[in-house]
């Protein structure tokens, strides 16, 4: 990975070739955004020769200007064509992380087989379902194009669209595909409700045209937003806990949110955008298992690294491969791995003790052991190879029965944890031994104030 490093944030070349890519200001069109937190510019100035002798002294750029951030994004699995969808708009709804002026979209065709074609894509405020904020309903440009074609194996990323985006609250991005592809790329377990349109080209329509609702998160992968001021990602990487299985769909109850709101709380140089990049049924030490997507360390470059200001990664993994009796030596191996994957990225990285179970191969006595032989050489060696350890294990462990979850923090299969739990994993998170959003220090949240909204 080349490129300066600025606030412990190594600044990386977008992987999209073919595209052209500048960082763009506000837009004209985004007049009704009032950015409370001001930002310094400095200038500098070029000769005419336009050799070495001839250029002027050049500030340094202010590096507390506007910058790009993912706001939100999913990890990516295949899945089989539904041949319903050709001729059909997606309507994905999707929640960002922080507040901006701009945005721009990712659209994944990472596992298909073929080309994906992209008739049209329309951004907008969500009211919540399918429905669109009036005003705010924006058309996405690809290269300046109304429409993309994706070759298989590969992301596109969009140009800037001028939609407000403010933490917390819903965008709906719609995307009309003339034909389905027989693989998919989506996210399977999305927890939250997105929508499928009878036949045509809806991008623009309202509510009414979206019979349809889905659970999974279809072709769009990630949300960028343009911020008044850089502020840092931390991605957290596992499987259904970091997915959220077990949490209420449209809550955003995932221990990812909880932190995210823990951060936010606490304002500030502590705040950052929180990346979920949990695949249900994943495993640390295998690839595409059982839907399980793939292993941590093969989708490092797409799910980590490609993140617009990831600086820190959280690896919550390793149930599923103590329920497949890979032995603790390969597991612990698989997270030193990992850990110096994230290193030599330039990134902070954190491991964590796997949290307990009594379900099924999760709770026999073998992976019992197993799983308390892994624990214990990340609370003892985790350290050497990592930026800190979180001890979720014990934080939601019950105190009577250290191998299962605490009653209030199990959603009732064993496994898997409620709301309190994963807000108690959350909590067991040092902010301290983050990096933070250094440029965020000393203000209070950025706001934004709009029109009639």
């Amino acid at each position: 990975m080349s490129g300066p490093v600025r606030f412990g944030r190594r600044v990386r070349a977008l992987p999209w070739p073919g595209l052209q890519w500048a960082r763009h200001a506000p837009s004209g069109l985004a007049v009704a955004v009032a950015l409370v937190l001001a930002v310094g510019v400095s200038v500098g100035t070029y000769g005419t020769g336009g050799a070495a002798a001839d250029v002027q002294p050049v500030a340094a750029p202010d590096a507390c200007a506007p910058d790009w951030v993912t706001g939100w994004q999913t990890a990516a699995q295949p899945a089989p064509g539904n041949p319903a969808l050709g001729g059909t708009t997606l309507r994905m709804v999707v929640h960002p992380q922080v507040t901006g002026s701009e945005i721009r979209l990712r659209l994944s065709n990472a596992y298909g087989t073929m080309p994906l074609s992209v008739a049209g894509v329309s951004a907008a405020r969500s009211d919540g379902a399918a429905g669109l904020l009036p005003g705010t309903v924006a058309s996405v440009m690809f290269g300046g194009q109304p429409s993309v074609v994706i070759p298989a194996g590969a992301d596109v990323l969009s140009d800037p669209v001028p939609l407000v985006a403010e933490a917390g609250r819903p965008l709906a991005v719609s995307m009309f595909l003339p034909v389905a592809p027989p693989v998919l790329t989506q996210h399977s377990v999305a927890l939250q409700t997105s929508y499928v349109s009878r036949r045509g080209d809806w991008t623009l329509g309202d509510a009414s045209a979206f019979p349809v609702p889905v659970g999974s998160w279809l072709v769009l992968t990630g949300v960028d937003v343009l911020v008044p001021r850089p502020v840092n990602a931390v991605v957290t990487v596992g499987d259904s806990i970091t997915d959220g299985v077990g949490s209420g769909p449209d809550a955003d109850e995932r221990w990812s949110d909880a932190l995210s709101d823990r951060l936010s709380r606490s304002g500030g140089a502590a705040v950052m955008s929180v990346l979920n990049a949990g695949i249900a049924r994943n495993r640390l030490l295998s690839d595409g298992t059982a839907g399980g997507g793939d292993s941590p360390l093969t989708r490092f470059d797409r799910d980590v690294a490609s993140a617009a200001g990831a600086t820190d990664v959280v690896l919550h993994i390793g149930t599923n491969d103590v329920a497949a009796r890979r032995s603790a030596a390969e597991i612990t191996e698989g997270m030193r791995r990992f850990a110096e994957r994230a290193r030599s990225a330039g990134m902070r990285v954190f491991l964590t003790t796997i949290t307990p179970s009594d379900a099924g191969p999760h709770g026999t006595s073998a992976a019992v052991a197993n799983r308390a032989a892994v624990n214990a050489w990340v609370r003892v060696h985790g350290r050497e190879y990592a930026d800190g350890v979180f001890d979720f294990a014990a934080s939601v462990a019950d105190p009577a029965e250290p191998t299962s979850l605490a009653p209030e923090f199990d959603s009732g299969d064993g496994l898997h944890l409620s709301a309190a739990g994963y807000r108690a994993m959350a909590g067991a998170v040092d902010p301290e031994l983050l990096t933070g959003s250094p440029c965020l220090a000393g203000t209070s949240p950025v706001r934004v104030l709009l029109s009639g909204g």
